[in-house]
């Protein structure tokens, strides 16, 4: 088995613009496997299937106790490299998103997903209260020796509608990316972004390497790749599509079909 060392720079070379690494979310240990025995190269939790799948809400409101449990169930479950989505980091000030990075990479994962939306969505941090966070996770996965793959997530295109994305708000996101990039980030993860001009400007002119959720078959990983995209990820997407299918399977067996 690879040491964690491993795991991170091979989850690291992974990202790469037009050959998008494609991450199917799971939630728990089991469907870890299950995403294992399918091929992947890689495991990522998503935090609202993980909160749903505990009977919880997302938005920080499952006890971060539990989501390192669940991590540690999970990494040590499969063979592959694991990133954990941790929302906001669990954690407002610098020392409390170090602190919680530190305890994330002693459980096994080599990436994590953390973005810029204020606890309960109330809008976002700005630059300069996110940047910060983002270079107390670098610092605390130097301090590791472990190279995190920190995929900043920016929630500017899920504040506003589909058909109120505009360039104006790709301006903001390239902006929050190049700050993002130097305060330590190794991608940037843009979750509601649809339009594929956009996508495809965005993956021209970040200088980090995009990552985006898709949450229904259309668009497949292959149309991201010829946008530039490096990562594919699809959030809540097969929980719900699996708790449909137990929805289903529950009504036939108790109505003795």
């Amino acid at each position: 088995m690879s040491t964690l060392e491993e795991k991170a720079a091979l989850f690291q070379q992974y990202h790469v613009k037009g050959k998008p690494l494609v991450l199917v979310n799971v939630w728990d240990a089991g469907s870890a496997q299950a995403i294992q025995s399918a091929g992947a190269t890689a495991i990522a939790t998503g935090s609202w299937s993980v909160a749903a799948a505990h009977g919880e809400r997302d938005g920080e409101a499952m006890p971060f106790h539990l989501v390192l449990a669940n991590l540690a169930r999970i990494t040590a479950s499969v063979d592959l490299p694991v990133t954990i989505d941790i929302e906001g980091g669990y954690g407002r000030s610098v020392s409390e998103v170090k602190r919680n990075i530190l305890q994330v990479i002693d459980h096994g994962a080599v990436g994590i997903n953390i973005e810029d939306q204020l606890p309960a969505g109330l809008g976002l941090y700005t630059v300069e209260e996110q940047c910060p966070r983002l270079s107390a996770a670098r610092e605390a996965a130097q301090q590791a020796g472990i190279p995190l793959f920190i995929n900043a997530r920016t929630d500017i295109f899920l504040q506003h509608a589909p058909e109120h994305h505009n360039h104006s708000l790709l301006e903001e996101a390239l902006i929050r990316s190049s700050h993002y990039a130097d305060a330590g980030a190794s991608g940037l993860f843009v979750p509601g972004l649809q339009d594929h001009q956009l996508i495809q400007e965005l993956c021209e002119r970040s200088p980090l390497p995009i990552n985006v959720m898709v949450t229904s078959p259309e668009p497949s990983p292959k149309q991201l790749a010829t946008l530039g995209v490096a990562r594919v990820s699809y959030g809540p997407y097969p929980y719900l599509q699996v708790m449909e299918h137990l929805k289903e399977l529950g009504r036939n067996i108790l109505s003795g079909n």
